[in-house]
């Protein structure tokens, strides 16, 4: 029997806007563990890391709002995550806003490293998640993470699991990307990584989308890991996000994508973040959560 472990992350110190420290529970009220029971995996839920709140601690630097808080978490996310893979279990780790994948990433690369292996990544968000301190407009920590993990930005964010690029270019996709901050784009550009924003979507569909991203993440690594935002969806769809773009895609092509993904049977880790129950309608988007992590899982129509 597969096994998957969850792990909550509640970080609220990334992110702009409060709430999305409630995420975890959100998304385990939605019913997550018995879903994934329900599909034949042995679940054992790890609780939460112990994460304070953003209002019992100074921002710090303006560039890079809460900097040692968020590396502090990271890190023993990252901790968590290589000791889930070494008991041969799927971790699956719950938000907190997006720079937890800072941490999980990490966990997942290092713990493949150690055997001489690639990840590769697919990361689905309206925004890019590349900004660097130096480019970022908000200081926003949950605008970095991408950035991060590719070795870009501040030891603080890159040296998680004590080494820096976590994930070759050539295995990073980003689809959904539609709302990009001006120097984040040419960040995009210089590193070389396959972008799929709505406009490929709508051009080529998301089944093309879905194969050609898990054709690049899956050249020459040990399997790929998978960071999703629920941003990445309409906000109609999923209305409790704290970041909000209009134009993402539909229900049906969000499950379409986490369907493709379970049929490669490839996915190493899985990351639902940004999940916010103050901005949320009655605890829609949660439960969308819950439906794409049965997807991802395995869940089929017949």
């Amino acid at each position: 029997m597969k096994k998957i472990n969850i792990i909550g992350a509640p970080l609220d110190f990334g992110s702009g806007r409060r709430g999305v420290d409630m995420g975890p529970s959100a998304i385990r009220i939605a019913g997550l563990n018995d879903r994934l029971r329900e599909l034949g995996y042995l679940v054992q839920d790890l609780g939460n890391l112990q994460v304070s709140v953003p209002e019992t601690h100074p921002i710090g630097e303006t560039k890079q709002r809460f900097m040692s808080e968020v590396s502090q978490v990271c890190s023993e996310l990252c901790t968590k995550v290589v000791s889930m893979m070494k008991e041969e279990t799927i971790p699956v780790i719950l938000g907190g806003d997006h720079s937890i994948s800072i941490g999980s990433i990490a966990g997942v690369a290092r713990y493949y490293r150690d055997q001489k292996k690639k990840i590769g990544l697919i990361w689905m968000d309206a925004h890019g998640d590349m900004n660097t301190p130096e480019i970022s407009a908000s200081g926003n920590i949950h605008g970095m993470p991408l950035a991060a993990t590719l070795g870009y930005g501040p030891d603080a964010l890159t040296a998680v699991g004590r080494f820096k690029q976590k994930v070759r270019p050539k295995n990073t996709v980003l689809i959904g990307a539609r709302d990009l901050d001006p120097l984040e784009k040419e960040m995009i550009r210089q590193s070389n990584i396959q972008v799929f924003t709505m406009r490929e979507i709508d051009e080529i569909g998301m089944r093309r989308v879905m194969e050609k991203a898990i054709e690049i993440v899956s050249d020459g690594t040990a399997g790929f890991h998978v960071s999703l935002d629920l941003d990445l969806l309409d906000p109609s769809e999923a209305p409790g996000v704290g970041t909000p773009v209009r134009g993402g895609i539909t229900y049906r092509e969000s499950h379409l994508a986490m369907e493709i993904i379970s049929d490669s049977e490839k996915i190493l880790a899985f990351d639902i973040v940004e999940v916010n129950p103050i901005l949320d309608e009655r605890n829609a988007t949660a439960q969308v959560a819950v439906e794409l992590c049965a997807s991802v899982f395995g869940k089929k129509i017949l």
